[in-house]
């Protein structure tokens, strides 16, 4: 009975250890296509949620009258990594959801509520597939796979002017930004 108890145990054990959950790995890495697309990540909505934004612009101008809401959700074994260092490990996947914003919705009166999802895109770090080791992604909403942004469009040079950290808008995500502070990552002048 005791032989049949520990073969019991160490079978569970050996299952645990063998799943993406357990290991961190797995659907929480990118994913490419052959022809160098990436695969939207599988829940990527109970990753890890770093903020939401409301009518956010990085060019003057007039604001929008229907602000859209942006949510940002990164994979778990990056942000545990980032809480210890400061810093983005290799493989970290940043999930930028846009959706509308929704005024008297169901018994809202006031205010805005996220309504449908408009876009996605990805700022995915991969320091062997891309030469600057971070690389963005578009997604159409219905689309399983997203097309590589060209390192000439303008969020590549906006990234790496202002991102606070390696190159990501961490000044956005409160708590992150006490974390770089306190581990004196975030990038000189900013």
């Amino acid at each position: 009975m005791k032989l049949f108890g520990l073969v019991f145990f160490l079978a569970i054990v050996c299952i645990a250890a063998t799943t993406p959950a357990a290991t961190g790995s797995g659907a929480e890495e990118p994913r490419y296509t052959p022809d160098n697309r990436m695969l939207r990540p599988d829940h990527y909505r109970e990753w890890v949620w770093l903020s939401s934004g409301l009518g956010m612009s990085y060019t003057p101008g007039p604001a929008d009258g229907n602000p859209g809401f942006d949510n940002v959700f990164v994979n778990p074994s990056a942000y545990r990594s980032f809480i210890a260092t400061g810093k983005w490990p290799d493989k970290t996947v940043l999930v930028l959801e846009t959706r509308s914003s929704v005024s008297k919705s169901s018994i809202n009166q006031s205010g805005r509520v996220q309504g449908e999802m408009t876009g996605m895109e990805i700022h995915v770090k991969d320091e062997r597939r891309f030469p600057g080791k971070w690389a963005f992604f578009g997604f159409d909403n219905s689309s399983q796979s997203g097309t590589l942004i060209p390192t000439s469009a303008n969020c590549y040079s906006c990234h790496k002017q202002h991102g606070a950290v390696d190159t990501t808008f961490v000044q956005f995500y409160p708590t992150l930004m006490d974390v770089a502070k306190q581990k004196g990552t975030v990038q000189p002048g900013y």
